[in-house]
C-alpha cells in the first residue's frame, strides 16, 4: 500500500482525499444546523436525553412493556387477547400451578406438565452448566499456555457462538438422524447397529446437553481466557520458586483470583440454561414424549400450542421462573462475594 500511495501523484492523493472529506463535512455541517436550535432550546445537559431518547424507546416498546403486558396476564384469565376482555382472577393461576400433593411425583399435580418440565429444568441446567464451566476452564488454560495456532484455536473455539441457535440445532438434528445421520452411519460402518439418538429419552437428554455445551462453550472460555491473562506472571514465578508443583500454583493462585471472572461465568451460563428454548425446541420439540420440555417451552406451549390458548397460565409460570431466577441469582452473588472476603 505503501509504494502504491508513492506512485500516485500528490494531486491525485489530494483530489481523492478532498472526494471523501467534504461529504462528511457536508453531512456534519448539515447535521449541526438541524442540532443547533434543539440545543439552545434545551440546553447542553438536556441534549444527552434527546441521544439517548431512540434506545429508550426501543427498550420500552420491545422489552418494557412486554414484561408489563406478562405481569398483567399473569392475574387474568381468558381466551381474548385484549386486555379489557380478561377477568382478573388474582393469584388464581399460580395457585393452580403450585397444586401438587408430592412434588416429587408430577402425576400428582394439576399442572403435571409444569413439574415435569421443572423436574427436566433442574436435571439440564445442573448437567449442562457443570460440564460446560470445566470444559471451557480446561480449554481456557489450555489456549493460556504457549501453543502453536494459539489464534487458530481460539477463532475455532468461538466460531460456533457466532452461528444461530436454530442452525447449531438443525446441524446436529441432520448430524444424529437415524435413518441418514453422519453419526449412525459411522456406526453402522464400523459394524454397529444404528442407534435411535433422538427417539430415545437417555439419548435425548445427553445430546440436548452435548450441544449446547458445544455452542456455548467458546463465549465462556473467552471470558475465563481473559480472566486468565490477567493474573500477573510474577505470582506464578513466586509459587514455582516456593516449590509449588502445577496443581498447588492452581489451587492457590490461579482458582482463587479467577473467582469473580468465575462468579460472572457461574451466573450468565446458570440464567441462560434455564432459559433454554430455541435448541432443544429445533432439536427434539420437547420428546421423545416429555424427556426434554424444560419450563420455557411449557411457557410456549400453554401459550401458543394448547387449544384453547391458556396465556394467563402462560404468564403465571413465567413470573414463577423470573422469580426464581432472580433469587437464585442473588444468592449465588451473596456466597460468592463472601468467599471473596474472606
Amino acid at each position: 500500500m505503501i509504494l502504491i500511495s508513492r506512485t500516485i501523484p500528490p494531486r491525485t492523493r489530494q483530489a481523492f482525499s478532498d472526494a471523501l472529506v467534504k461529504p462528511f463535512e457536508l453531512l456534519m455541517s448539515t447535521l449541526d444546523l438541524l442540532l443547533m436550535p434543539l440545543q439552545r432550546l434545551l440546553g447542553m445537559r438536556r441534549m444527552a436525553y434527546f441521544f439517548v431518547a431512540p434506545n429508550m424507546i426501543i427498550f420500552g416498546v420491545f422489552i418494557l412493556l412486554p414484561m408489563l403486558l406478562n405481569f398483567y396476564y399473569g392475574f387474568t384469565k381468558g381466551q381474548s387477547i385484549l386486555l379489557t376482555k380478561r377477568e382478573f382472577v388474582g393469584t388464581e393461576n399460580i395457585e393452580t400451578l403450585l397444586a401438587c400433593e408430592d412434588y416429587s411425583n408430577p402425576n400428582t399435580c394439576s399442572e403435571d406438565l409444569f413439574w415435569r418440565g421443572v423436574r427436566n429444568t433442574a436435571t439440564y441446567v445442573a448437567a449442562q452448566v457443570s460440564t460446560m464451566v470445566l470444559l471451557a476452564l480446561a480449554t481456557a488454560l489450555a489456549l493460556n499456555q504457549k501453543v502453536v495456532l494459539r489464534g487458530f484455536f481460539r477463532s475455532v473455539f468461538f466460531y460456533p457462538v457466532l452461528l444461530s441457535p436454530v442452525v447449531v440445532a438443525l446441524i446436529w438434528k441432520w448430524f444424529l438422524r437415524y435413518d441418514n445421520g453422519l453419526l449412525n452411519f459411522l456406526l453402522e460402518s464400523l459394524g454397529y447397529e444404528r442407534v435411535q439418538f433422538l427417539a430415545d429419552a437417555s439419548w435425548a437428554r445427553f445430546w440436548v446437553i452435548v450441544v449446547s455445551d458445544w455452542a456455548q462453550m467458546g463465549f465462556y472460555t473467552l471470558i475465563l481466557l481473559a480472566g486468565l491473562q490477567a493474573i500477573p506472571a510474577s505470582l506464578y514465578e513466586a509459587a514455582e520458586i516456593d516449590g509449588a508443583n502445577v496443581w498447588k500454583r492452581f489451587r492457590f493462585v490461579t482458582l482463587p483470583l479467577l473467582m469473580p471472572t468465575m462468579t460472572v461465568v457461574l451466573v450468565l451460563a446458570f440464567i441462560r440454561a434455564v432459559q433454554v428454548f430455541d435448541q432443544v425446541f429445533v432439536l427434539t420439540g420437547g420428546g421423545p414424549g416429555t424427556a426434554t420440555l424444560y419450563i420455557v417451552q411449557y411457557i410456549f406451549r400453554q401459550a401458543f400450542v394448547v387449544s384453547p390458548r391458556q396465556y394467563g397460565m402462560g404468564a403465571a409460570a413465567s413470573l414463577l421462573l423470573a422469580l426464581v431466577l432472580l433469587v437464585l441469582t442473588l444468592t449465588q452473588l451473596y456466597f460468592a462475594r463472601r468467599s471473596e472476603a474472606t
